[in-house]
């Protein structure tokens, strides 16, 4: 069935936050009758394009799709990625080289300032295109505009007129929101100073309709200056450029964060007073830093981009993006693999589902409704023959190698017919683990020795994986080591949802047992496929170093630094 073919009655069923706000979008077109739909994101060009960028242009394309399906295709859609590279250089960024240079520019337009890392271009132009790469790199459906493009080839003019003519309408809607001081002085145009190209905020002497002309008096020489709001001589502050921009370009649909609920709203009070109805959109909540502060792109605090696409796929950040977009979220690396492996699970699921469950599924919004088929380890499918992100750390940990060779031996051992040939997206998660591996998990593992309850389950398990017979599968692996804990009191749960009396269930603390001393972690992959793919025999060598306390040796050793990280044997 093509992505955008599905039975009206399951569409009208879905769930996702994608198609709740695209519904928005359907009322909309109802009610006004119009041809078409366009949607826009938002970029601010002082500072280097971030995560947040993504996510909010991930997000609209998310919400697009949807009401693509929702109409079948028959109402054009257009998303337009709109750059506000007009807009003065308020302070230097904390992440970028040549600061004093930058600080030589400070109220200039962005598209007037020199950029700081690559000669001969303005700082607006630089990150524009930074912005351009940035969003071609996912394959996103968009449209760039800039704003200094349309202010100065007058596209926006004609607002800019209607703005002036309507100028105490605005003020009374804008005046009650300032404080005491900046009410006395505002004023929505930002004429451009004819000498020193400066974006001015000053006080309005006065203005001229029929002329299309405001008055201003420079504070510093005290001239009287009266300047065209047209041709790019003045722009608007951001809140009434905001309204205007939704008036001239007819925008549709506009998602914000949470920070801006209220300039949200004052901007839908102004361009309704242009005659326009606001955009439909949502009001997202925002990243936050490993210390919990917002990420910014002027600070460069959280995670960026390139840090995410080092570690692992863009399909796994588009999953971070669509689950809870209302909720704030922690973004930072120790969020990674987690990600990952949800995303591959989506993926895997997706081939199983029906329709209703396919249209709630990430990814089918990830991949606009086409997901590529999951890389599965053995031809007949089914559970397990996927590999975990989490699964390949345990591995590049216990073979103590960022050689993505190493962890291919592992895996071609236990599939033999698989290879990076065969599954590329395989070895590129390889890739990611061995990295992930080599910065954060090897310097952050500790291992620690087993009491005497736990030397006597680790002797008990070592007994039983013996006893396994040859090719013996996961589920088998994980059964005995169910059959090990179950007769001993610390292991035991009575609350799980199958125990009884004769038969408990086992917790959680025998398997964070078996990570803890055996792989030096907190957490681990199902350890019945750990075993099978890392090999029964390398398994039992890892129980063995335990109970003689080679691997503690080995980790004293380590962390003194004498040796190498603690392998297998």
């Amino acid at each position: 069935m093509p992505p955008l073919a599905m039975p009206a009655d399951i569409l009208g069923s879905a769930t996702a936050w994608p198609f709740e706000e695209a519904r928005k979008l359907v009322k909309r077109v109802e009610r006004t009758g119009q041809g078409s739909v366009l949607f826009e994101t938002g970029y601010g060009p002082s500072g280097l394009p971030h995560i947040g960028t993504f996510g909010e242009v991930a997000r609209t394309s998310m919400v697009r799709h949807a009401f693509r399906a929702l109409t079948g295709d028959r109402i054009p859609t257009r998303l337009v990625c709109f750059s506000d590279d007009m807009d003065g250089l308020r302070k230097v960024p904390d992440n970028v080289p040549n600061q004093e240079m930058l600080r030589q520019h400070l109220g200039r337009p962005l598209t007037e300032v020199p950029d700081p890392i690559e000669p001969g271009i303005s700082f607006g132009h630089a990150n524009n295109a930074r912005l351009r790469a940035f969003l071609d790199r996912f394959g996103f459906d968009y449209e760039f505009v800039s704003s200094t493009e349309l202010y100065r080839a007058g596209r926006f003019d004609a607002a800019l007129l209607l703005m002036l003519q309507r100028l105490d309408a605005v003020m009374r809607i804008m005046v009650p929101s300032l404080g005491a001081e900046r009410a006395a002085t505002y004023c929505p145009f930002l004429p451009i100073h004819p000498e020193s190209g400066v974006v001015m905020q000053v006080p309005l002497v006065s203005h001229d309709v029929a002329a299309g002309t405001i008055s201003w008096r420079d504070p510093v020489s005290g001239t009287l200056f009266e300047t065209p709001v047209t041709g790019g001589r003045c722009k608007l502050q951001w809140k009434p450029d905001w309204a205007m921009r939704w008036h001239a370009l007819g925008v549709d649909y506009e998602m914000a964060g949470k920070d801006l609920i209220d300039s949200v709203k004052l901007s839908g009070q102004i361009v309704r007073a242009l005659g326009s109805e606001p955009p439909e959109g949502f009001n997202y909540e925002l990243f936050l830093d490993e210390n919990g502060q917002k990420i910014s792109k002027s600070k460069g605090n959280g995670l960026s981009i390139d840090d995410w696409l080092t570690y692992a796929s863009p399909e796994s950040l588009s999953l971070f993006m669509f689950q809870k977009p209302s909720a704030a979220k922690r973004l930072f690396f120790d969020v990674i693999p987690r990600a990952v492996d949800e995303y591959l699970g989506f993926l895997d699921a997706f081939g199983r589902q029906g329709d209703k469950e396919r249209l709630g599924n990430p990814a089918w919004h990830i991949h606009a409704g086409a997901p590529p088929e999951p890389e599965r380890l053995s031809p007949e499918g089914g559970s397990g023959t996927t590999v975990s992100f989490v699964m390949l750390l345990n591995l590049a940990a216990v073979a103590n190698s960022e050689d993505p060779a190493v962890l291919w031996g592992f895996l071609r051992r236990y599939a033999p017919g698989v290879s990076p040939d065969t599954h590329p997206r395989l070895d590129g998660l390889v890739g990611y683990a061995v990295r992930f591996f080599r910065d954060f998990v090897r310097p952050a593992k500790r291992y620690r020795a087993p009491d005497d309850v736990e030397r006597g389950a680790l002797l008990a398990l070592d007994a039983a994986l013996a006893a396994l017979p040859e090719g013996a599968s996961a589920e088998d692996v994980q059964a005995a080591l169910y059959d090990v804990a179950r007769p001993i009191p610390r292991y035991q749960d009575f609350k799980a949802k199958t125990a009884t009396p004769e038969r408990p269930g086992v917790s959680n603390e025998w398997f964070n047992t078996l990570y803890q001393v055996l792989l030096g972690e907190e957490r681990g992959p199902r350890f019945g496929s750990f075993a099978v793919l890392y090999g029964i025999p390398e398994t039992r060598a890892l129980v063995a170093k335990a109970l003689d306390g080679g691997l503690i040796a080995e980790q004293v050793a380590f962390l003194a630094g004498r040796g190498t990280p603690p392998a297998a044997a």
